[in-house]
């Protein structure tokens, strides 16, 4: 078996102006991806995503990937990861060599899964996994003027025992959202926020000693992603866990994180993380040194299907038959039709349990048609 063809679709939405949504850097009204599509000479689909701009994937894709990638044996996946950091030399691990390496190696691992009727996160070293715990993804920053309890409220409708909410814009408005946002999930719901790299150390700081009342099962990206030095001060002076990881990509940034012990939780997006084979030596380097992982998750609905699919392979290290907390996967609460609409199936987080796929490779149905609708050039 080989590949014979490798298509690029990059694929967009736009909310009306006036109805964006962000964090506390800024608000977007445009959500935008890039699928790839990989066809065998057997005439199997396999299915990825490079959560980065079309034009720069499909350029960097035809200019670097796929003379080595069309005529490849699908199970020879995990020697693409290596050879990216050595060829092209010296900027194999950028984000966009990254997010293209994503794209591929998931396509792949889905073909090969489908060739051979297993789940990927089987293939992966996963034991049997029929469900996680979704979170919420919500109370974004909006242009338009919303009352801050509504998406809180909404989570709760649909059933969510845990949720994670933007700050960053300010210590009270920090502690106010947190605030709003305890009361209305409940003191047994679990509560993560995210910063977004928006702070210095000590405003990062002052702001989670303020909130670590309301019981924070993590705060995400207290200072930018290149300012390790921040990451490890601001661990030294808190007790809450800090997670990061959405803003780096490939094994050697991950590594830099563990090895420093800047953060408790790690958070590769299979989207630009170097994908699965990736994703699974990160991983392996995070639980050898008991350190957590939690995919991070802001991606189309094939993106969605791969962080899945990795979440339920990850190791439990170090707890045996006793789980103090779940498995926890990201779930977007924002208008994001790439997410909702573009599989036969869509996920469906509601009740507080999400299903993982048990049919082979990704385990989805890609609709073409919904595909196209939303296909950008």
């Amino acid at each position: 078996m080989e590949v014979t063809n490798v298509e690029t679709i990059p694929i967009s939405t736009s909310l009306p102006e006036g109805e964006g949504v962000g964090d506390a850097r800024g608000f977007g009204r445009t959500r935008a991806t890039t699928l790839l599509r990989i066809e065998t000479d057997e005439g199997t689909i396999g299915w990825g995503e490079a959560f980065a701009p079309g034009p720069i994937v499909a350029a960097t894709i035809d200019e670097l990937f796929r003379d080595q990638v069309v005529r490849m044996d699908p199970f020879d996946v995990e020697s693409l990861a290596d050879r990216s950091y050595t060829d092209p030399y010296h900027f194999g691990g950028s984000v966009f060599v990254q997010s293209c390496v994503s794209a591929i190696d998931v396509a792949l691992w889905d073909i090969i899964g489908k060739t051979v009727g297993r789940p990927v996160h089987r293939l992966l070293g996963g034991t049997e996994c029929r469900t996680l715990t979704p979170y919420a993804s919500t109370m974004y920053f909006t242009e338009a003027d919303r009352p801050l309890e509504r998406p809180i409220q909404e989570a709760v409708d649909e059933g969510f025992t845990a949720a994670k909410i933007k700050i960053g814009s300010g210590f009270d408005n920090d502690v106010e959202r947190v605030r709003i946002a305890r009361q209305l999930l409940g003191d047994d719901a679990r509560l993560m926020v995210d910063m977004n790299g928006n702070y210095r150390p000590q405003q990062a700081v002052k702001t989670a000693r303020a909130i670590e009342k309301y019981d924070i099962t993590w705060i995400e990206e207290p200072v930018p992603p290149e300012n390790q030095t921040g990451y490890r001060e601001v661990k030294s002076r808190i007790d809450t866990p800090i997670a990061a990881g959405e803003a780096h990509y490939g094994r050697f940034a991950f590594k830099r994180l563990i090895d420093d012990r800047a953060v408790d939780i790690v958070q590769p997006n299979l989207g630009r993380c170097g994908g699965f084979s990736e994703a699974r030596l990160i991983a392996d380097m995070a639980t050898t040194e008991n350190v957590a992982v939690r995919p991070h998750i802001w991606n189309s609905g094939v993106g969605m299907a791969a962080a899945v699919q990795f979440a339920a392979s990850v190791s439990s290290y170090p707890h045996t038959r006793n789980i103090p907390e779940p498995m926890m996967v990201e779930f977007d609460r924002s208008e994001n039709p790439l997410r909702s609409e573009i599989l036969e199936t869509p996920f469906d987080p509601s009740g507080g349990v999400l299903d993982v796929p048990q049919g082979p490779g990704l385990g989805i149905s890609v609709d073409r048609d919904t595909v196209e609708r939303y296909r950008t050039e």
